[in-house]
């Protein structure tokens, strides 16, 4: 078999918010949470829905919902956190974000990606890695290290290391 002739391809996590579906590289994500209690933390913005108790650990939960400027939307039961890993400063930040639920592992290879769209001047589009393609729909490919900005990401870090120097939490 000729190696030019092996396709490369990258698995992705779809996952729904509202009716378009975004991914994360799976090598990205650690695990797939039911909805779980969150316990909120004061003083931090609204897309920032507090902290969760995974197995002893602290992890921030942003919802993703609200942070892309989309309404809040009730819990189902689909909804999901879907525990990932960000990189900030070098250093791995891990984080719960808030899907309405998640579909499927996606493998997509090179040419079913497109470039992030180029929209205006004004619109940052620098969080999205590209847009997948699968049949007839498009998939959003999210850079998980760009969606966040680094004093976000430090302040989910922070979040965690706090929290974590307060004892564990009930949940």
């Amino acid at each position: 078999m000729n190696a030019s002739s092996v396709l490369e391809v990258t698995q992705y996590l779809t996952f729904l918010l509202g009716d378009e579906v975004f991914s994360l590289e799976i090598t990205r994500v650690r695990e797939v949470l039911d909805y779980t209690i969150i316990t909120r933390v004061p003083r931090t913005p609204e897309y920032m829905r507090g902290v969760i108790n995974l197995r002893g650990s602290v992890v921030p939960v942003v919802d993703l919902r609200l942070k892309f400027g989309m309404t809040a939307a009730s819990v189902t039961v689909n909804s999901c956190i879907i525990i990932a890993e960000a990189t900030v400063n070098g250093d791995p930040v891990v984080l719960g974000l808030l899907a309405d639920a998640v579909q499927e592992v996606l493998e997509l290879d090179k040419e079913s990606v497109s470039p992030a769209p180029r929209i205006g001047t004004k619109l940052d589009t620098g969080f999205i890695k590209g847009m997948g393609r699968q049949n007839d729909r498009f998939i959003i490919i999210l850079d998980i290290d760009r969606v966040f900005s680094h004093d976000e990401l430090g302040l989910a870090q922070e979040l965690g290391k706090n929290a974590e120097g307060a004892g564990p939490l009930n949940a």
